[in-house]
């Protein structure tokens, strides 16, 4: 079963690039005493996560911030250099990307899916969340990875 409204986050370790390079971040260090929206995508560069998710978050950021929010955090089954490379592709410089490269946090949220038909192996469904304070405040779950509604910067005013 999946994360639901009203649970707290598990503890997991996130991979972040930094100036420095790849450093470990644990979910208390991205959300404790924080209200961030969560936006999950199945990988990088793939067509519906480069042109149609996350470029609405992009877009619209200033907009989200200006709603309480503390961050915009964005993460995915992918290692820390493509979510760097990617980050910078799509002038997102300013969000926070977490590598979710062993799918642990998917896993442990039960919004893993399996994409090896595509010959993506596990990856994490596509979904956003509001987390105040590492618990869940609101969550949409894309019901297929090709649409990008549910979780779209549009739909997340609702849930601010």
């Amino acid at each position: 079963m999946s994360i639901q409204v009203g649970e707290r986050l598990p503890q997991v370790t996130f991979r972040v690039m930094t100036p420095e390079g790849p450093v470990a971040k644990t979910t208390d260090d991205l959300f404790k005493g924080r209200k961030v929206v969560l936006v999950a995508v199945p990988g990088a560069f793939t067509p519906t996560c480069h042109r149609n998710h996350l470029p609405g978050y992009v877009q619209k950021k200033d907009e989200i911030m200006a709603k309480g929010v503390d961050s915009i955090l964005v993460t995915s089954v992918n290692d820390v250099f493509v979510l760097d490379a990617w980050s910078k592709a799509t002038g997102a410089e300013e969000m926070e990307f977490l590598s979710d490269g062993n799918a642990d946090f998917a896993n442990a949220i039960g919004l893993s899916m399996d994409g090896s038909g595509f010959g993506l192996g596990t990856r994490s469904q596509r979904y956003s969340m509001v987390v105040e304070d590492g618990v869940v405040k609101a969550i949409n779950v894309e019901d297929a990875p090709s649409k990008a509604q549910n979780s779209g910067a549009d739909n997340i005013f609702k849930d601010l």
